[in-house]
C-alpha cells in the first residue's frame, strides 16, 4: 500500500491538525514519518510536513507532532504578533503586510537547522505559487534527490506559508550552483487542500489506484456566511480579504469531492481508502491568526470533537496504516 498524508493551510488554525496527529501517533505507537510514504502539506500545513520528516539522531525522526503541538501554542503569539507601531504604518495591514516575517523566519531556522529537502526522512511535497513567473512552484524531495532543486527545509516552510497580506512574499535562496530568482507566497492561493497533488505525486511514482491510502487533515472550515446584501456593492477594497477566504474554501471542498468520487470513502467502511477529517468551527475563531491563548484552547477542542464523532472512522485509519 502506499500510505499518503495531505495537510491542509490556515495559519495558526493548524492546532487542528497538529491535535488529530498527536492523537495518531499515540494510537499507532510510532511516528508519522513511519507511517506514511509521502507527506503534502500547505502553509501551515506545509510547516507541519516539514515538521514531521526532519531527521533527528540514528534516523529517527527529530521531532514528534506533541512538539509541532507546542510550536503553535509557545510560539503562535510571536509570530502573528504586531506593535502598535505596525498597525499604524500598515493602516491595519492595508497598505503593507500585517506582520513581520522575522519572529517566524526564526522559529523556522530553530527548529529546521540545516535539513534540506534531499534529508527528509519520508518524502514531502510543500506548496507555493511565484507571483513574478506567475505559476505553482512545488518543493518535492523526489526531485531534490536527482536535480538542483533542493532548498533548506526552513526556506521551504517559510515560502509555503507567506500568506498575502499577512506576510511578506518570500524571496527564497537557491542552493543550485546556477542561481534561479523565485519570489514565493502561501500555496493556499490555489491549493489550500493539497490532497489532489499528493495524488498526482503517489501516481507519478508509480503507485496504483487501488493501492493507495490517502489520509487529508483540515484545519476547520469558514462557516461565515457572505451575504448578498452586503456583497452586492462591496469593491476592491472589501472584497480583499473575504475573497482569500472563498478561494482557499471552495478549493479545499472541491478537492474533497474530487477524492470522494474517486476513492471508496467513508460508507465503505471496511474498503475504505480515502479519509478526510475536518470540521466546521463551532467554538474557535476562523481567523488564521487568532493566536491568543483562548482560541488555541478552542481550536484544540474542535480537534477533540472530530475525534469523538469520527471515533470509528479514526479507528480505522489507524488500523489501516499501522
Amino acid at each position: 500500500m502506499f500510505k499518503i498524508l495531505s495537510i491542509d493551510g490556515g495559519g495558526i488554525r493548524g492546532v487542528i491538525p497538529a491535535v488529530l496527529l498527536e492523537h495518531m501517533e499515540q494510537q499507532a505507537g510510532k511516528p508519522i514519518s513511519e507511517m506514511f510514504d509521502l507527506i503534502v502539506g500547505t502553509s501551515t500545513g506545509g510547516i507541519l510536513a516539514a515538521g514531521l520528516a526532519v531527521p533527528g539522531k540514528n534516523g529517527k525522526p527529530k521531532y514528534q507532532a506533541t512538539d509541532l503541538l507546542a510550536l503553535y501554542a509557545d510560539h503562535g503569539s510571536k509570530i502573528f504578533g504586531r506593535s502598535f507601531w505596525d498597525g499604524i504604518t500598515s493602516l491595519g495591514g492595508i497598505v503593507d503586510e500585517q506582520y513581520d516575517a522575522a519572529p517566524l523566519e526564526k522559529l523556522l531556522q530553530e527548529y529546521m537547522g540545516k535539513s534540506t529537502l534531499k534529508d527528509c526522512l519520508t518524502p514531502i511535497v510543500l506548496t507555493s505559487y511565484d507571483i513574478e513567473l506567475r505559476q505553482p512552484y512545488f518543493f518535492k524531495t523526489s526531485k531534490a534527490k536527482v536535480s538542483d532543486r533542493n532548498h533548506y527545509l526552513w526556506h521551504a516552510s517559510r515560502a509555503t506559508s507567506a500568506a498575502p497580506t499577512f506576510f511578506e512574499p518570500f524571496l527564497t535562496p537557491s542552493r543550485a550552483q546556477k542561481s534561479s530568482r523565485r519570489v514565493l507566497v502561501d500555496g493556499g492561493v490555489f491549493m489550500n487542500n493539497p490532497s489532489m497533488c499528493a495524488f498526482s505525486e503517489a501516481a507519478k511514482a508509480g503507485a496504483a489506484m487501488e493501492d493507495i491510502i490517502m489520509v487529508s487533515l483540515g484545519t476547520g472550515a469558514n462557516d461565515r456566511k457572505i451575504k448578498y446584501e452586503d456583497a452586492v456593492d462591496w469593491g476592491i477594497l472589501k472584497w480583499a480579504k473575504p475573497i482569500i477566504d472563498v478561494m482557499m474554501d471552495g478549493q479545499a471542498d472541491a478537492a474533497h469531492y474530487h477524492l470522494s468520487q474517486m476513492f471508496p470513502a467513508k460508507d465503505a467502511k471496511a474498503a475504505q481508502r480515502y479519509f478526510r477529517f475536518d470540521t466546521r468551527l463551532d467554538l474557535a475563531l476562523d481567523d488564521m491568526d487568532a493566536a491568543n491563548a483562548g482560541n488555541i484552547l478552542a481550536l484544540k477542542a474542535e480537534a477533540q470533537q472530530i475525534l469523538t464523532t469520527d471515533k470509528a472512522e479514526f479507528k480505522r485509519m489507524i488500523g489501516l496504516i499501522k
